[in-house]
């Protein structure tokens, strides 16, 4: 992966080099949580992909939850979030595992917008909608997924809704972005609250009307706060205890020796033609985090005697 250089209007409260997820449980420990700094990641994800607000807005909230949902990740164990859905958006796929990493594409760059936005609701933009979350744990034996409809087109809601619908927990997410007047983000946070087996039904409405009148994380990141603070001011009347905290970021693993074995499998047939007709360099994107990797006419040509040495 390569890391683009961050834009030169970046507030300064960013040039960090780590964001961090912090878990934490309260109501006597029977309601776990996380939130997340996940500001400096955002940033990334929108340089590498050369994202515009909207895009930034739909894969940004899609970091944010994936982000939140590892937050019980252990060792080797990964997760993966892909929307699938009718309207522009078209989808996304997003992964995060146990150490923090995260990366995802959006299936539709740019996302055609008709006029300008009125506001930040992305439901007409998801229309009708299928959400999957696949756990690949590494003490399983094969992966686990589950798959509800879209029901609010709102990313944060519609994983309470799986959560609710295919694991039977109740749980509440926020996500959001801030974006300055010039359109930079200027901060994005994200929180996840779940209740344990042993919660009491009225402790989790009352942490649920808490919620609700929860300020927008992003506006409070903004503004200098961290996420424990928004933690124990708001919540602070259910006794938060946090337990770990974690680095998080936009990370791929992707290389140049895995993209050229992309290019080894493809037909002979397709290698002759990029051979004979380019054009050259030959560049291949990863789509988790949008590095181009050249390959010029030698390349091409290793390939392909190499292919037929095979025969």
């Amino acid at each position: 992966m390569e890391k683009k250089k961050p834009d030169k209007n970046l507030p300064t409260h960013l040039e960090r080099e780590e964001d961090y997820l912090h878990t934490f449980l309260m109501a006597g420990d029977t309601i776990r949580g996380a939130v997340l700094d996940g500001s400096r990641m955002i940033n990334q994800m929108r340089w590498n992909h050369e994202l515009g607000i909207l895009e930034t807005l739909v894969l940004g909230h899609a970091y944010l939850g994936a982000c939140l949902m590892g937050a019980s990740l252990k060792g080797k164990d990964r997760l993966g979030l892909q929307v699938d859905c009718s309207g522009p958006v078209k989808g996304l796929v997003v992964e995060a595992n146990a150490a923090g990493e995260v990366r995802g594409f959006l299936k539709n760059v740019p996302i055609p917008v008709e006029k300008p936005l009125e506001d930040f609701n992305l439901s007409p933009f998801f229309g009708a909608g299928v959400i999957s979350v696949t756990r690949i744990l590494a003490d399983a034996k094969r992966p686990f997924t589950g798959k509800v409809m879209m029901a609010h087109g709102s990313l944060a809601k519609d994983l309470a809704h799986y959560y609710l619908t295919s694991e039977q927990i109740p749980t509440s997410f926020s996500l959001s972005l801030k974006f300055d007047p010039l359109g930079n983000v200027a901060a994005a946070g994200g929180m996840f609250l779940q209740a344990m087996p042993d919660a009491d039904g009225a402790v989790v409405r009352r942490i649920e009307a808490q919620v609700a009148a929860l300020p927008s994380i992003a506006e409070w990141l903004s503004e200098g706060a961290t996420p424990e603070d928004l933690v124990r001011r708001h919540l602070g009347d259910f006794a938060p205890r946090f337990i770990d905290r974690r680095k998080v970021g936009f990370i791929c693993h992707c290389n140049r020796d895995q993209i050229r074995n992309v290019l080894t499998l493809l037909p002979i047939d397709e290698l002759k033609d990029i051979q004979e007709k380019g054009p050259f360099p030959v560049e291949i994107r990863c789509h988790h985090c949008n590095t181009r990797y050249p390959f010029d006419r030698e390349h091409i040509d290793l390939i392909l005697a190499a292919r037929f040495s095979d025969n």
